[in-house]
């Protein structure tokens, strides 16, 4: 099965994470929201889902 993930917040990786893991689904896309800054610098800083994302790949 193939399917594209949404989401943004920490609470969403656990459940990228097991579809990634999970051989009969083929994760072919995720769409999570852009970066943004945080932090008192300002500093611009990924969504965790894109860093799973990246790292998936």
């Amino acid at each position: 099965m193939k399917i594209v993930f949404f989401g943004t917040p920490a609470f969403s990786v656990p459940f990228l994470t097991e579809l990634i893991r999970d051989p009969e689904i083929e994760v072919v896309g995720v769409v999570t929201q852009p970066d943004k800054p945080a932090g008192r610098g300002g500093d611009v800083t990924p969504s965790p889902i894109k860093i799973l994302a990246q790292d998936a790949v």
